[in-house]
């Protein structure tokens, strides 16, 4: 299970994320809801398209725009639509889930 934590609060859980470029990607699910709320920040990536953020808070602490996702990313980041990635602090733990039925070799 993977664990975005910050201020010594559960963030995000999830057993899998999509990692890209270092990220881990939460599942949109996976957020507790009670820790963000929207930003009004935006960011442009040139090859997954705007970005958006929220801040937490979290037992009286903020942290401004420490999370970001892509409501509508370009095609080539369509896998990301919607998850949720951290920074400014945000610790991400934890072991990923295999994937069931996937295959060895490699």
């Amino acid at each position: 299970m993977l664990r975005a934590v910050w201020n010594g609060k559960v963030i995000a859980e999830a057993p899998r994320t999509v990692l890209v470029e270092g990220n881990h990607y939460f599942p949109p699910e996976s957020l507790d809801r009670r820790y963000v709320r929207p930003s009004r920040a935006r960011s442009l990536c040139l090859w997954k398209g705007v970005a958006r953020y929220y801040t937490l808070d979290v037992d009286g602490l903020t942290n401004p725009n420490a999370a970001w996702y892509y409501p509508r990313p370009s095609p080539l980041a369509r896998k990301i639509k919607n998850h949720v990635a951290f920074w400014r602090g945000v610790r991400v733990e934890g072991t990923p889930e295999p994937d069931e039925g996937a295959g060895g070799g490699g």
